[in-house]
């Protein structure tokens, strides 16, 4: 089958000879990929930020696809049904996952006691290969798989196996209130998601932070975001101080993760060197620009161990800090009934579709923000057969 290969930092090939998987387990599920899309922390993999990202792994957490064959243990699914699939690998009966933890799956991730397993996210994430292929193996395949509802469009429903759900998520864990004013740092997809998501509880000021002049018009266009280039400014945190009366806002979302930019001590030691765990620049920015007693809401990627971050503002300012990958399949629910009532309409996002023969000059145009992309979407060879 074809799928995307990873050969290294910066180097993306496209297999055409991996071997299409099998069922293994009387839980799993074959599912042919209708639908799949490249992730902003598919890019801390492929500028080689995460640990354990080996060679020839398949990447991709976000698809969807038909069931072609099932384990003898499956329920829930049958062939021929098109699903979403969610980029948590959950057990469905660990504490956690009883929680409603999925991102937090004590079974599925042998490779790591601090996180769950992922599709197509190294082998910290339990080295899952992922949707970036026209066939995945999908363990546990009666927890989280959905069948996409009748009716909606299947680019709706591919950003619901992660953008959607981590955008809700972190504006969630920012228990934003009526009145609130919301600075997102980040305007990909996530923060785009995050900073539209901030209305819906109740946000009366959004403002969305970035460096990339398309990327912030998009953020108005889409979220309705107060936006602002930190290339433009001499210290963020003592504009957005300036910008909310000197108070500092409610509640500030970290929609960037890892792959930060904006100091140079952050880049030196984070992408450099690596002597933390990546550029860390905006989880700073937004602890410093946070209110006294306000949230900081961490949805960006960051890997093991460390980050250079200033805990001793988060202590004396009384913040508190919220962080966790999205639990997916507990917000499905809610989610599509946004979509369905006509809510949002989250393909708006999705700027370039392309062949998945086409996956290395994908991963060029995202990493260098090349052509205005914002969000592209790969569709396999055989998406359409019947």
């Amino acid at each position: 089958m074809l799928a995307m290969n990873f050969r290294g930092p910066r180097q993306i090939r496209l297999d055409r000879n991996k071997p299409e998987p099998e069922i293994k387990h009387p839980y799993d599920a074959i599912v042919r990929v209708t639908r799949s899309l490249i992730c902003g922390s598919d890019l801390h993999l492929y500028h080689g930020r995460v640990p354990d990202t080996r060679v020839g792994m398949t990447f991709g957490h976000e698809f969807t696809g038909v069931v072609e064959a099932v384990g003898s243990g499956v329920q829930k699914l049958k062939v021929g049904d098109h699903v979403l699939v969610p980029f948590n690998v959950a057990c469905g009966t660990c504490p956690h996952c009883k929680q409603e933890l999925y991102g937090n799956c004590n079974e599925s991730n042998p490779e790591a006691t601090a996180v769950g397993g992922f599709f197509g996210y190294a082998h910290t994430g339990g080295g899952y290969d992922g949707g970036q292929a026209e066939y995945v193996r999908v363990p546990y395949a009666d927890v989280s798989p959905t069948k996409i509802p009748k009716g909606m469009d299947l680019e709706n429903a591919v950003l619901l196996t992660d953008v959607v759900p981590t955008g809700y998520q972190a504006a969630e864990q920012g228990g934003i209130q009526k009145g609130d004013t919301v600075v997102v740092f980040g305007a990909g997809p996530v923060g785009l998601m995050a900073a539209r998501f901030a209305w819906f509880f109740g946000a009366t000021r959004v403002i969305v932070i970035d460096h990339v002049d398309y990327r912030l018009e998009f953020a108005r266009q889409f979220s309705f975001a107060e936006t602002y280039n930190f290339r433009e400014m001499k210290d963020p945190v003592l504009f957005l101080k300036k910008a909310t009366d000197y108070f500092g806002a409610d509640v500030c979302i970290d929609a960037v993760g890892c792959d930060g930019t904006g100091s140079a001590l952050q880049t030196i030691t984070g992408k450099g060197l690596m002597l933390q765990a990546g550029d860390a620049t905006a989880l700073h920015w937004a602890i410093n620009s946070v209110k006294k007693g306000g949230i900081v809401s961490i949805i960006g990627v960051y890997g093991p161990p460390w980050n250079l971050v200033p805990v001793g503002s988060l202590m004396n300012k009384g913040i508190t800090l919220r962080a966790n990958q999205a639990s997916v399949k507990r917000l499905l629910p809610k989610l599509i009934d946004h979509i369905m009532s006509g809510r949002i309409n989250p393909k708006e996002i999705i700027t370039h579709r392309l062949p998945l023969e086409e996956v290395s000059d994908a991963y060029r145009m995202f990493s260098g923000k090349l052509d205005h992309i914002v969000k592209p979407l790969l569709i396999p060879p055989r998406a359409n057969v019947a």
